[in-house]
């Protein structure tokens, strides 16, 4: 493609990683925050406002317990398969979309998606990439979803949906919990608005930091610094710019009406991502949702709000069987995964813990996230007296009190 950085996605990552090297998805996130510059890794890490949901999202995977059936004989091979919007995945997560993520490593989009297409999932890419539509595409194996912001204005989200129907990308996720940014206290602090900024006197002391992660910042600039949004074109046939997000975001709100023309330019399944109550939840079913996904946006959008384990049964009663429903939110272990299956969801997106795993090795960190949580929910299962996926039910977990009120 013209313009675009010659770089290997693997030019700079480490050997294959060995399965001692990280043990959990908190070994990652701790790599991680070794190897960026605090301001990328507060991207990652941070939330909105005083991060009450965001540590509402794990905390509440710790409130619910599981209930094992002892002395029952499982079989060596665990079935970890299901069938999300007809398509057989060999597991039982998605990787969710994450704006931004060639900040964290060379062509990372390109990389979660290759690993996610080796390990038998979905990869759903951000409209906020810094990798084409189509470079993603023709780097992975397996099935892509597409998720949309209205970024740009209509014009250019119509061209974005035709590109994906083009590359055969498989359901379209429109996200509906945007209308602006949320209040992400970290990066205010860290200067971002600075880094974006013109005035180069403000600019120097993030500058002397990022000189202080050598590795990260080799990687930044042989992969062309900082990034447009190739995937949002501009009336004038440009990029968006990285300094737009916000002002973007805020312009281009997504309503109930616009499902209309979405639906009609699309022609597939459609995933309405930012869910939190039974009535959207229903809504979502009425504009023609093939899924939904219970989210808060990993507690960086509106604080306060409640995890959305906690949510989970209740839009899974709304619905019924009239829609799949998925969810995101705090998910850092395998156990996690059975506990909101368990609970109703068909499966889960993750989001920082495989986020972490790029941003500490690229593609092999990818794969090491996706291995710890396979292992994890492989192990969890088989303590469980469970033989797979699909023979989860409520019966396998104890819900406090105060949730079934």
């Amino acid at each position: 493609m013209p313009g675009e950085p010659k770089f290997s996605v693997y030019a700079l990552e480490v050997p294959a990683l060995s399965p001692s090297t990280f043990v959990s998805i908190a070994d990652l996130r701790r790599a991680a925050q070794r190897r960026l510059p605090q301001i990328v890794f507060d991207y990652i890490d941070g939330g909105a406002e005083d991060e009450w949901t965001l540590e509402a999202n794990c905390r509440a995977f710790r409130e619910v317990m599981l209930r094992p059936r002892s002395a029952v004989q499982v079989a060596a091979a665990t079935d970890l398969s299901v069938t999300v919007l007809g398509t057989r995945l060999a597991l039982p997560f998605l990787l969710a979309p994450i704006g931004s993520s060639r900040m964290f490593y060379p062509r990372a989009e390109v990389a979660a998606a290759r690993e996610a297409g080796k390990a038998g999932t979905t990869y759903i890419l951000s409209t906020l990439s810094g990798c084409r539509l189509e470079d993603v595409r023709s780097g992975s194996s397996g099935p892509l979803w597409y998720q949309l912001y209205l970024a740009g204005g209509r014009d250019a989200a119509l061209a974005a949906i035709e590109r994906a129907r083009r590359t055969s990308y498989s359901a379209l996720v429109v996200t509906i919990d945007t209308p602006v940014a949320g209040l992400r206290e970290r990066d205010v602090r860290n200067g971002t608005r600075e880094l974006l900024g013109s005035n180069l006197w403000k600019r120097l002391p993030l500058l002397m930091k990022f000189l202080a992660k050598p590795a990260w910042l080799t990687g930044f600039l042989s992969d062309g610094g900082l990034m447009n949004f190739p995937n949002v074109v501009l009336p004038d046939g440009r990029a968006m710019p990285y300094a737009d997000v916000g002002a973007a975001l805020e312009a281009s709100t997504v309503s109930w009406s616009d499902f209309a023309w979405i639906r009609n330019a699309w022609q597939g399944p459609i995933v309405v991502k930012g869910v939190h109550t039974a009535d959207d939840a229903r809504a979502a079913v009425d504009h023609g949702a093939a899924a939904v996904v219970v989210s808060n946006h990993g507690g960086r959008q509106l604080d306060s709000v409640a995890p959305t384990l906690r949510v989970l049964p209740e839009v899974v009663a709304a619905v019924g069987n009239a829609t799949e429903v998925l969810m995101d939110g705090g998910i850092r272990r395998g156990s996690d995964i059975v506990k909101a299956v368990s609970l109703g969801a068909r499966a889960v997106l993750v989001g920082r813990a495989y986020a972490y795993g790029v941003a500490a090795a690229g593609g092999p960190g990818v794969a090491r996230a996706i291995e710890i949580l396979r292992s994890d929910l492989v192990r969890t299962l088989k303590l469980l007296g469970c033989p797979s996926i699909g023979a989860l039910n409520p019966s396998f977990v104890d819900v406090p009190r105060e949730w079934r009120t």
